[in-house]
């Protein structure tokens, strides 16, 4: 018997991703931003990597809760909805206290706040379209999420400069106060971010558990839903415990560089996770959400783990890219490391130009997947992409123009677009359709671990091998974008 659930038209599509519009808005405030928030209260720039170790790391801890409660939720909003209207309360509000923030802590204090109420929000959307999507439409709806991502990026991060030359709000202030520009771009992104989401909670409508129930897609899938693992957790505990004191002993003892830390801490906490569960494993304390979600992460299907790391490799490269581009383009291009320059500010400038190129790039990319998906199938398809976007990062090393650089943000739009849309439409084949959520956010660790992994070695691969030359960050970034591209040919769907 073939899926049944119905085909759904190109508007409710819309409407079902529009939020994602409005989340975007939020994302884009607080990365083009909150590094000029933390300066501007007072942050040393050494500091600011640490300080943004709260995003990642609250996503990684909110996301599989929010998915496995979502998962678990049916109440007159519906199952995902809930979670989008009150995320988006919370993010609204924390748009409008962020810029007003008085002091550095404060600032970061509502940096973790901001960002777990925009995972609040986003991690159900990524759900939802399989829930409401049969298999032959997931990746039109989740290209049509990363169209929206694109078009929220290009605006919102353009706002403070709209905000100066449309609006004549003053950008500057006294020292130790935010620029009025950037205090009404939050304004105005929360007002777009709370008015989309609202949008899809009320024009989209949500299957029943018995709805979902009913159809042959999940009852095709459940048959691994509930798999208890086997895994000895507390062995595991013991290896990776014992790894992360022996990196943290290297590091202390050689004085290595203190972004290793961040490496040493994730192998330990990773250990003290495992032996919290094989002691409630010990307990036949089975049921309770901590325990359930970090069983799914060891009874992954096989086809998550395949993804896993088509997820790493690709979002190893984003981050390495998002890290070294100004200072390789200002480098390598504009020949200026001083930050007082007016060479490396005009670099600085035009890599801005050129990351909300590669974001307006990848909306239109995102109506062009479809039909491409339609052409090779998925897997070929999100290769293709990758290596587009390989492509374009390797070219910065061999265009010496700067005014060139802007052709291969193409391939990394296309690259952009793919990675936000087809490693959801394949996982969304692979799980069971009852533990969507907390998949889709276990999926997360996946872009979050080579995000932590990049701010702690990346620098450390520049100095020691690369006479500590950006432009090189982006090749290795090229060269961990033909890596997913492999790895996504070796997935096995169903």
């Amino acid at each position: 018997m073939n899926n049944n659930k119905p085909t759904l038209s190109f508007w409710q599509i819309w409407n079902m991703c529009f939020g994602f519009l409005g989340i975007q808005f939020g994302f884009a405030l607080q990365n083009g931003n909150v590094s000029r928030i933390f300066q501007t209260l007072g942050a040393n720039v050494d500091d600011i990597p640490i300080l943004w170790v709260a995003a990642p790391l609250t996503g990684l801890i909110v996301q599989p809760i929010i998915g496995y409660w979502s998962d678990k939720t049916w109440n007159k909003l519906g199952r995902r909805r809930p979670f989008f209207f009150y995320g988006a309360i919370l993010t609204t509000l924390s748009l409008f206290i962020m810029p007003n923030s008085p002091s550095l802590w404060i600032a970061a204090g509502m940096l973790w706040i901001m960002d777990a109420s925009i995972n609040v929000t986003m991690e159900p959307f990524r759900a939802l379209v399989s829930d409401n999507l049969p298999k032959k439409q997931r990746a039109t709806g989740y290209a049509m999420q990363s169209f929206f991502i694109g078009v929220g990026a290009v605006v919102a991060s353009a706002l403070p400069w709209m905000m100066t030359n449309w609006f004549d709000i003053a950008n500057t202030a006294p020292a130790g106060q935010i620029p009025d520009s950037v205090k009404f771009s939050f304004y105005f992104g929360a007002v777009v971010l709370v008015i989309a989401v609202l949008w899809t909670v009320f024009t989209t409508k949500e299957y029943s558990p018995e709805e979902l129930e009913s159809f042959h897609e999940q009852e095709q899938s459940d048959d691994a839903s509930d798999i208890q693992s086997d895994v000895n957790f507390n062995k595991g505990g013991v290896i990776f415990t014992v790894l992360g004191l022996v990196v943290l002993g290297i590091v202390t003892g050689l004085s290595l560089e203190k972004e290793l830390y961040l490496l040493a801490g994730g192998l330990i906490s990773f250990g003290v996770i495992q032996f919290i569960a094989g002691a409630l494993k010990a307990k036949n304390a089975t049921n309770g959400g901590f325990y359930q979600v970090v069983n799914d992460v060891f009874t992954m299907p096989e086809a998550m783990k395949q993804l896993a790391w088509v997820q790493f490799f690709s979002w190893f490269s984003l981050f390495a890219m998002w890290i070294y581009t100004t200072s390789a383009v200002t480098s390598f291009h504009y020949g200026s490391s001083d930050t007082s320059s007016l060479a490396y500010n005009n670099g600085a400038d035009w890599v801005g130009v050129l990351f909300a190129a590669y974001n307006g790039f990848a909306a239109i990319a995102a109506m062009c997947i479809p039909v491409i998906v339609k052409k090779v199938g998925l897997k070929m398809a999100h290769a293709i992409n990758l290596v587009l976007g390989a492509l374009g990062l390797v070219s910065f090393i061999i265009i010496k123009d700067p005014s060139l650089l802007i052709w291969p943000m193409i391939g990394v739009g296309f690259a952009w677009a793919s990675i936000l849309s087809l490693p959801y439409a394949m996982l969304s084949t692979s799980v069971p359709s009852k533990k969507m959520g907390v998949y889709m956010g276990i999926f997360n660790f996946f872009i979050v671990i080579p995000q932590l992994l990049a701010a702690s070695v990346l620098g450390l691969i520049l100095r020691h091998f690369f006479d500590n030359q950006p432009i090189y960050a982006l090749v290795l970034g090229a060269v961990s974008f033909v890596l997913a591209a492999v790895a996504v040919l070796r997935v096995k769907q169903q």
